[in-house]
């Protein structure tokens, strides 16, 4: 079963928080309220988001500060924030948004079919981006327990190196259908580049697994790229 990613939604007003949950519900992902930035924070303390979906003004801690803090964390630098405006204050504002770290900026009201494709997109990625992991795990785990698989039970080098191939292929072809959805949609240059940076790390996880292959590499040759 495939775990569903997190999206945070951070607003002071519950019927924003309740419309964004309308449009954004047919993506069935997991969707987290938060009604102030410091309500936001704590729940980037325990839990990982796909993208947050961030409200400019907000009493207290508005979102400019919210995106600061967040942005400062190791844990939550890299998740990709939308800001969400009612109020549109022209071209300063709008780059004051970029330079807190968002990825996109958009005024009220928005269409709705815009905002849940943008946030499919980063929602995607975040998904190649877990899958890459399990297999980066997978892979480590097989070269440094000596061909023992996760849980403890051992299986054969050549059958555990074709069990991975056969995972990494399908996170590939996942990651260039998105990467050419991409292209085709004309999608914002952050989401190109993650996606790009997707690929550069499918790549380099290809080269490592090629290099166990039986004639191809050692052990050795493979742990010095990692």
């Amino acid at each position: 079963m495939v775990q569903k990613a997190k999206i945070l939604l951070v607003d002071d007003r519950p019927e924003n928080l309740l419309a964004l949950e309308a449009i954004l519900s047919a993506l069935d992902q997991t969707l987290v309220r938060a009604s102030s930035g410091e309500e936001a924070l704590k729940a980037l303390l325990t839990d990982d988001f796909a993208v947050i979906l961030l409200d400019v003004q907000m009493p207290g801690m508005d979102g400019f500060e919210t995106a600061a803090h967040i942005k400062r964390r190791e844990r939550t630098r890299d998740i990709p924030i939308i800001f969400l405006t009612a109020i549109n204050h022209g071209p300063h504002h709008t780059f004051r948004g970029y330079a807190a770290g968002a990825v996109d900026y958009i005024s009220k009201p928005f269409d709705p079919w815009v905002l849940r494709a943008k946030v499919s997109v980063f929602v995607e990625l975040y998904m190649k981006n877990c899958q890459l992991r399990e297999q980066a795990a997978l892979l480590r785990l097989q070269l440094e327990g000596g061909g023992k698989a996760a849980g403890g039970d051992s299986k054969e080098p050549a059958g555990l190196l074709a069990e991975l191939s056969a995972r990494l292929a399908a996170v590939e072809e996942q990651a260039e259908a998105l990467s050419k959805q991409l292209d085709d949609e004309s999608a914002d240059a952050a989401a190109v580049a993650t996606a790009a940076h997707l690929e550069r790390k499918l790549t380099g996880l290809r080269r490592a697994l090629d290099a166990l292959e039986p004639g191809t590499g050692s052990t050795s040759s493979v742990t010095s790229q990692n």
